[in-house]
Protein backbone atom coordinates (compact mmCIF):
# COMPACT_ATOMS: atom_id res chain seq x y z
CA UNK A 1 0.00 0.00 0.00
CA UNK A 2 0.88 3.45 -0.89
CA UNK A 3 1.53 5.95 1.63
CA UNK A 4 -1.12 8.03 -0.17
CA UNK A 5 -3.25 5.03 0.28
CA UNK A 6 -2.57 4.57 3.66
CA UNK A 7 -3.12 7.86 4.65
CA UNK A 8 -6.35 8.06 2.86
CA UNK A 9 -7.02 4.75 5.01
CA UNK A 10 -6.47 6.25 8.17
CA UNK A 11 -8.51 9.21 7.07
CA UNK A 12 -11.52 7.23 6.38
CA UNK A 13 -11.57 5.19 9.53
CA UNK A 14 -10.81 8.68 11.67
CA UNK A 15 -14.51 9.81 10.26
CA UNK A 16 -15.81 6.91 11.16
CA UNK A 17 -14.41 7.24 14.65
CA UNK A 18 -11.16 6.36 14.96
CA UNK A 19 -9.32 8.50 18.00
CA UNK A 20 -6.33 8.29 19.27
CA UNK A 21 -7.28 6.32 22.06
CA UNK A 22 -7.97 3.70 19.34
CA UNK A 23 -4.68 4.33 17.04
CA UNK A 24 -2.29 1.19 17.00
CA UNK A 25 1.42 0.95 16.00
CA UNK A 26 0.96 0.33 12.49
CA UNK A 27 -1.27 3.44 12.65
CA UNK A 28 1.55 5.64 13.95
CA UNK A 29 4.42 3.90 12.18
CA UNK A 30 2.23 5.25 9.40
CA UNK A 31 2.05 8.58 10.32
CA UNK A 32 6.25 8.80 11.36
CA UNK A 33 7.11 7.52 7.74
CA UNK A 34 4.84 10.26 6.61
CA UNK A 35 6.43 12.88 8.83
CA UNK A 36 9.71 11.90 7.65
CA UNK A 37 8.97 11.99 4.05
CA UNK A 38 7.56 15.51 4.02
CA UNK A 39 10.75 16.18 6.09
CA UNK A 40 13.43 14.69 3.22
CA UNK A 41 10.99 16.84 0.65
CA UNK A 42 9.45 13.72 -0.77
CA UNK A 43 6.34 15.33 -0.35
CA UNK A 44 4.62 18.45 0.20
CA UNK A 45 1.49 20.39 0.94
CA UNK A 46 0.61 22.65 -2.15
CA UNK A 47 2.03 22.22 -6.13
CA UNK A 48 1.95 24.97 -9.08
CA UNK A 49 -0.79 24.31 -11.64
CA UNK A 50 -0.64 27.56 -13.11
CA UNK A 51 1.07 30.88 -13.34
CA UNK A 52 -0.47 32.18 -10.33
CA UNK A 53 -2.18 29.34 -8.96
CA UNK A 54 -1.45 26.73 -6.18
CA UNK A 55 -3.72 23.48 -5.12
CA UNK A 56 -3.69 22.30 -2.02
CA UNK A 57 -2.22 18.38 -2.06
CA UNK A 58 -4.95 17.33 -0.07
CA UNK A 59 -4.01 13.93 1.27
CA UNK A 60 -0.78 15.55 2.53
CA UNK A 61 -2.69 17.81 4.72
CA UNK A 62 -4.84 15.30 5.67
CA UNK A 63 -1.81 13.22 6.87
CA UNK A 64 -0.97 16.66 8.36
CA UNK A 65 -4.31 16.86 10.32
CA UNK A 66 -3.95 13.31 11.40
CA UNK A 67 -0.94 14.02 13.59
CA UNK A 68 -2.37 15.74 15.65
CA UNK A 69 -5.95 14.04 15.57
CA UNK A 70 -4.38 10.23 16.26
CA UNK A 71 -1.44 11.05 18.94
CA UNK A 72 -1.65 11.56 22.70
CA UNK A 73 -0.31 15.11 24.29
CA UNK A 74 2.55 14.18 26.51
CA UNK A 75 4.54 16.30 28.64
CA UNK A 76 7.78 16.69 27.14
CA UNK A 77 11.04 19.83 27.52
CA UNK A 78 13.19 21.90 25.27
CA UNK A 79 15.75 23.64 26.55
CA UNK A 80 15.13 23.59 29.75
CA UNK A 81 11.43 24.23 29.26
CA UNK A 82 8.51 21.91 30.04
CA UNK A 83 5.79 21.62 27.51
CA UNK A 84 2.33 19.39 26.24
CA UNK A 85 2.38 18.61 22.92
CA UNK A 86 1.46 15.31 20.28
CA UNK A 87 4.70 15.55 18.96
CA UNK A 88 8.09 16.63 19.80
CA UNK A 89 10.05 18.76 17.91
CA UNK A 90 11.89 17.98 14.86
CA UNK A 91 15.50 16.32 14.83
CA UNK A 92 17.81 18.14 13.02
CA UNK A 93 20.88 16.32 12.41
CA UNK A 94 19.62 16.28 8.35
CA UNK A 95 20.11 19.60 8.32
CA UNK A 96 23.81 19.85 8.50
CA UNK A 97 24.16 17.54 5.68
CA UNK A 98 22.60 20.14 3.21
CA UNK A 99 24.49 23.00 4.55
CA UNK A 100 21.92 24.65 6.27
CA UNK A 101 22.03 26.00 9.82
CA UNK A 102 19.61 26.95 12.60
CA UNK A 103 21.15 29.68 15.72
CA UNK A 104 20.69 28.75 19.19
CA UNK A 105 18.59 30.12 21.83
CA UNK A 106 14.98 29.99 20.06
CA UNK A 107 15.04 28.57 16.56
CA UNK A 108 12.29 26.05 16.44
CA UNK A 109 11.41 23.73 13.88
CA UNK A 110 8.34 21.31 14.10
CA UNK A 111 7.94 17.78 12.77
CA UNK A 112 7.39 17.62 9.18
CA UNK A 113 8.75 20.89 8.05
CA UNK A 114 11.36 20.74 5.15
CA UNK A 115 14.67 22.84 5.23
CA UNK A 116 16.37 22.80 1.66
CA UNK A 117 20.28 23.55 1.51
CA UNK A 118 22.04 25.87 2.62
CA UNK A 119 18.79 27.91 4.42
CA UNK A 120 19.74 30.27 7.20
CA UNK A 121 17.51 30.34 10.25
CA UNK A 122 17.93 32.92 12.77
CA UNK A 123 16.46 32.86 16.76
CA UNK A 124 14.45 33.54 17.60
CA UNK A 125 12.01 31.62 14.56
CA UNK A 126 9.93 29.13 14.12
CA UNK A 127 9.06 26.80 11.04
CA UNK A 128 5.59 24.88 11.95
CA UNK A 129 4.40 21.14 10.75
CA UNK A 130 4.01 20.67 6.73
CA UNK A 131 5.85 24.09 5.78
CA UNK A 132 8.69 24.05 3.42
CA UNK A 133 11.59 26.60 2.93
CA UNK A 134 13.53 26.05 -0.42
CA UNK A 135 17.43 26.44 -0.77
CA UNK A 136 18.92 29.13 -0.08
CA UNK A 137 16.59 31.42 1.78
CA UNK A 138 16.82 33.17 4.67
CA UNK A 139 13.75 33.22 8.07
CA UNK A 140 14.83 35.94 9.97
CA UNK A 141 14.81 36.55 13.51
CA UNK A 142 11.27 36.82 15.18
CA UNK A 143 9.90 34.76 11.98
CA UNK A 144 6.95 32.36 11.91
CA UNK A 145 6.47 30.29 8.41
CA UNK A 146 3.14 28.66 9.63
CA UNK A 147 2.11 25.00 8.65
CA UNK A 148 2.22 24.02 5.43
CA UNK A 149 3.42 27.18 4.35
CA UNK A 150 5.35 27.19 0.82
CA UNK A 151 8.49 29.05 0.59
CA UNK A 152 10.74 29.42 -2.59
CA UNK A 153 14.50 29.11 -3.41
CA UNK A 154 16.59 32.34 -2.42
CA UNK A 155 13.84 33.87 -0.12
CA UNK A 156 14.84 36.52 1.75
CA UNK A 157 12.17 37.15 4.98
CA UNK A 158 13.15 40.09 6.91
CA UNK A 159 13.19 40.35 10.51
CA UNK A 160 9.32 39.93 12.50
CA UNK A 161 7.23 38.54 9.59
CA UNK A 162 4.60 35.98 10.01
CA UNK A 163 4.14 33.81 6.89
CA UNK A 164 0.93 32.35 7.81
CA UNK A 165 -0.44 28.78 8.26
CA UNK A 166 -3.56 27.41 6.81
CA UNK A 167 -4.31 23.91 7.35
CA UNK A 168 -8.40 23.82 7.52
CA UNK A 169 -10.60 23.75 5.34
CA UNK A 170 -8.60 20.51 3.57
CA UNK A 171 -8.92 21.74 0.01
CA UNK A 172 -7.57 25.66 0.90
CA UNK A 173 -4.12 26.32 -0.65
CA UNK A 174 -1.24 27.14 1.96
CA UNK A 175 0.41 30.70 1.88
CA UNK A 176 3.40 30.22 -1.03
CA UNK A 177 5.90 33.06 -1.37
CA UNK A 178 7.65 32.18 -4.82
CA UNK A 179 11.34 31.73 -5.31
CA UNK A 180 13.87 34.98 -5.37
CA UNK A 181 10.86 37.02 -3.36
CA UNK A 182 12.15 39.71 -0.49
CA UNK A 183 10.01 40.45 2.27
CA UNK A 184 10.63 43.16 4.51
CA UNK A 185 10.13 43.25 7.85
CA UNK A 186 7.40 42.91 9.95
CA UNK A 187 5.02 41.52 6.71
CA UNK A 188 2.24 39.40 7.22
CA UNK A 189 1.20 36.92 4.21
CA UNK A 190 -2.02 34.99 5.00
CA UNK A 191 -4.94 33.13 3.36
CA UNK A 192 -3.73 31.37 0.95
CA UNK A 193 -2.06 34.77 -0.77
CA UNK A 194 0.40 34.09 -3.36
CA UNK A 195 3.82 36.14 -3.40
CA UNK A 196 4.73 36.28 -7.12
CA UNK A 197 8.76 35.10 -8.05
CA UNK A 198 11.18 37.81 -7.52
CA UNK A 199 8.92 40.43 -6.40
CA UNK A 200 10.38 43.05 -3.33
CA UNK A 201 8.25 44.01 -0.63
CA UNK A 202 8.22 46.92 1.64
CA UNK A 203 8.22 46.17 5.10
CA UNK A 204 4.96 46.38 7.48
CA UNK A 205 3.08 45.15 4.43
CA UNK A 206 0.00 42.85 4.80
CA UNK A 207 -0.84 40.75 1.70
CA UNK A 208 -3.77 39.03 2.12
CA UNK A 209 -6.86 37.91 -0.67
CA UNK A 210 -9.40 40.78 0.95
CA UNK A 211 -7.27 43.50 0.14
CA UNK A 212 -6.98 44.85 -3.29
CA UNK A 213 -3.65 44.84 -5.16
CA UNK A 214 -3.52 47.99 -7.79
CA UNK A 215 -0.96 46.59 -10.14
CA UNK A 216 0.38 49.94 -11.74
CA UNK A 217 2.39 47.70 -14.30
CA UNK A 218 -0.37 45.57 -15.94
CA UNK A 219 -3.22 48.17 -14.86
CA UNK A 220 -5.12 45.35 -13.01
CA UNK A 221 -6.63 44.92 -9.54
CA UNK A 222 -5.67 41.59 -8.19
CA UNK A 223 -6.83 39.99 -5.12
CA UNK A 224 -4.92 36.63 -3.67
CA UNK A 225 -1.44 37.24 -5.41
CA UNK A 226 1.52 39.74 -6.33
CA UNK A 227 2.49 39.21 -9.82
CA UNK A 228 6.33 38.42 -10.45
CA UNK A 229 8.47 40.93 -10.83
CA UNK A 230 6.71 43.37 -8.59
CA UNK A 231 7.74 46.50 -6.04
CA UNK A 232 4.83 46.40 -3.41
CA UNK A 233 4.43 48.78 -0.64
CA UNK A 234 0.96 49.62 1.72
CA UNK A 235 -1.22 52.71 1.38
CA UNK A 236 -4.25 53.68 2.21
CA UNK A 237 -7.43 54.42 -0.39
CA UNK A 238 -10.50 56.07 0.22
CA UNK A 239 -13.44 53.69 1.48
CA UNK A 240 -16.93 54.10 0.93
CA UNK A 241 -17.88 53.74 4.90
CA UNK A 242 -17.11 57.19 4.86
CA UNK A 243 -20.50 57.61 3.43
CA UNK A 244 -22.06 56.44 7.09
CA UNK A 245 -22.92 58.70 9.76
CA UNK A 246 -20.79 56.41 11.91
CA UNK A 247 -17.69 58.10 10.93
CA UNK A 248 -17.81 61.51 9.81
CA UNK A 249 -15.07 62.87 7.13
CA UNK A 250 -13.45 60.52 4.90
CA UNK A 251 -12.44 56.89 5.80
CA UNK A 252 -9.91 54.69 4.44
CA UNK A 253 -9.20 51.11 3.60
CA UNK A 254 -6.24 49.39 3.40
CA UNK A 255 -4.20 48.40 -0.21
CA UNK A 256 -1.07 47.61 -1.52
CA UNK A 257 0.36 49.31 -4.94
CA UNK A 258 2.73 47.50 -7.07
CA UNK A 259 5.17 48.97 -9.23
CA UNK A 260 7.84 47.70 -11.55
CA UNK A 261 11.17 46.52 -10.28
CA UNK A 262 13.82 49.05 -10.04
CA UNK A 263 17.16 48.40 -11.29
CA UNK A 264 18.48 49.87 -8.06
CA UNK A 265 16.80 47.34 -5.78
CA UNK A 266 17.36 44.88 -7.93
CA UNK A 267 21.00 45.38 -7.29
CA UNK A 268 20.73 45.70 -3.69
CA UNK A 269 19.18 42.62 -3.72
CA UNK A 270 22.38 41.04 -5.51
CA UNK A 271 24.89 42.65 -3.26
CA UNK A 272 22.73 41.72 0.07
CA UNK A 273 23.00 38.05 -1.51
CA UNK A 274 27.00 38.76 -2.37
CA UNK A 275 27.35 39.36 1.43
CA UNK A 276 25.82 36.29 2.92
CA UNK A 277 27.80 33.69 0.32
Amino acid sequence: MSLESAIADLWYRYEDGLTAADADGDDLATLDTFLRMLEAGEIRAAEQIGPVDWAAVGWVKRGVLLNFALRETQPRSYGGVDYYDVLPLRETADLGERGSRNTPDGTVLRPGSYLGEDVIMMSPSFVNIGARVGDNSLVDSCDVVGSCAQVGDGVKLGANTLIGGVLEPVEDAPVVVEDGASLGAGCRVTSGFVVGENSVVAEDTLLTPRIPVYDLVADEVHYGHLPPERRAFQRYVESSVSEEELIPGSAYKPAVVATSLEEETLEATQREGALRE
